[in-house]
């Protein structure tokens, strides 16, 4: 991206009439939607409206009402389908990341004698990794021996010809992020699949850190699983109903952990005790859909399907460039951690710093809201809705001026005060 200023760059954006969409505290810049997106006035909207559905029709707000429940998961994951690149019948809004999990491998991981191991990478985030090792050991397998690691050269990233290299023969599942939350490397999804493959491997993804931010096309990249919240560049609020994918080739297989709204809608009612399932992944289901917690994606859909998820993605590259730039030029003594290239990076850039948890809190005290990331990382993300090329401006002349004046060190190094 040449070079131009922030104003110049609010006058050509495209997405800029969104901001004001959402509620941004006055006189303060988000950089943390990576972790937690913020409230859009559309998302808060429709939670009132279904909670106005149960207020007004009570049971019958199942079956009545602008969006009756009982079809609410199914009618959402056709519309998520489109930004993930998979088929309707593929996509299923339900549960969190780690149920989703837990609910993807009690179906698919079926380890013989000469294939048992799960292959992780040394960088995942640990709900994943505890996930893992839960199901490992329900098997009666020793996670020191069945749960392998792709180990991390620089500590931030992983090659793929290291992937590929740890791909032997005793590999059941390959489960690695799309983009790694510390770096915000975003790894080579398809490339990694066909290579699995080849192997025998099943491969599954966990797109906390990528849906939302950037197009997907996990049916063409012949990907067996994914599993995503929605709460972070979804902007769906805190503990929002999560999602799961699973290719139509594994749609013949019995849900490892069945359930009610697992069953055919069809026949649901029938109270049959013979499980009948669902043809697709509304058959991974497991309780009762969560309708107050899917509720604000309504709203946030309708922000996606107006923008277009490559929209978002074009402006979310700008930002992270120009942010990385800024930074790069005025403040050397952080080390970017981020790959440089577009398609290895995800939608935030990433900052390691010996003091990079009081540096957060210096920021926090000047109203800029970033993200830390134990035990050195500074996780900054300019979201495409929301954030101006202006406030990355001044988001790096305030981090900039932190440093120049060391105020950071007026605040404790304590890890476990900054979320």
């Amino acid at each position: 991206m040449d070079w131009m200023a922030g104003k110049e760059l609010d006058r050509q954006d495209v997405m800029a009439k969104y901001k004001e969409e959402f509620f941004v505290e006055k006189d303060t810049i988000y950089m943390d939607g990576n972790s937690l997106g913020l409230m859009s006035k559309r998302a808060e909207a429709k939670l009132h409206s279904v909670m106005e559905s149960w207020k007004t029709f009570g049971i019958d707000g199942w079956t009545e009402g602008e969006h009756p429940w009982f079809t609410l998961a199914e009618d959402m994951s056709t519309r998520i389908a489109p930004l993930v690149g998979a088929k309707a019948h593929e996509v299923m809004v339900t549960g969190s990341i780690t149920s989703n999990i837990h609910q993807m491998l009690s179906t698919l991981f079926q380890p013989t004698p000469e294939r048992f191991a799960i292959l992780v990478d040394d960088l995942n985030f640990p709900s994943d990794i505890y996930a893992v090792e839960s199901h490992l050991r329900l098997r009666g397998l020793d996670p020191s021996k069945a749960l392998k690691k792709v180990g991390s050269r620089d500590g931030y990233t992983l090659q793929l010809e290291d992937i590929i290299e740890q791909l032997t023969d005793n590999i059941a599942i390959l489960l690695l992020p799309s983009v790694l939350y510390r770096s915000g490397q975003l790894l080579e999804i398809r490339e990694i699949t066909e290579a699995a493959h080849k192997k025998g491997i099943l491969v599954g993804f966990d797109l906390a850190h990528s849906i939302g931010a950037m197009p997907h096309q996990l049916h063409d990249d012949g990907v067996d699983f994914a599993i995503w919240c929605h709460y972070k560049y979804m902007n769906s609020g805190p503990g929002g109903t999560g999602g799961l994918y699973i290719h139509e080739r594994h749609h013949h297989l019995l849900p490892g952990n069945a359930g009610w709204f697992g069953s055919d809608k069809t026949r649901q009612f029938d109270m049959d005790h013979e499980f009948s399932k669902a043809q697709g992944a509304g058959a991974y289901q497991i309780g009762t859909p969560h309708i107050f917690s899917m509720a604000p994606l309504l709203g946030s859909l309708e922000l996606f399907e107006e923008a277009g998820i490559q929209t978002v993605r074009q402006k979310s590259l700008q930002l992270t460039a120009l942010l990385r730039k800024l930074v790069n030029q005025q403040i050397p003594e952080l080390t970017d951690v981020t790959p440089e290239q577009d398609d290895k990076r995800g939608g935030h850039i990433a900052l390691a710093h010996p003091e990079a948890a009081r540096i957060c809190k210096a920021l926090k005290k000047a109203k800029i809201i970033p993200d830390f990331r134990a035990p050195n990382i500074i996780r900054l993300a300019p979201i495409a809705f929301y954030t101006s090329f202006s406030d990355v401006e001044q988001v790096v002349a305030k981090l900039q001026d932190i440093m120049e004046n060391e105020t950071y060190k007026n605040f404790s190094n304590e890890r476990n005060v900054v979320a």
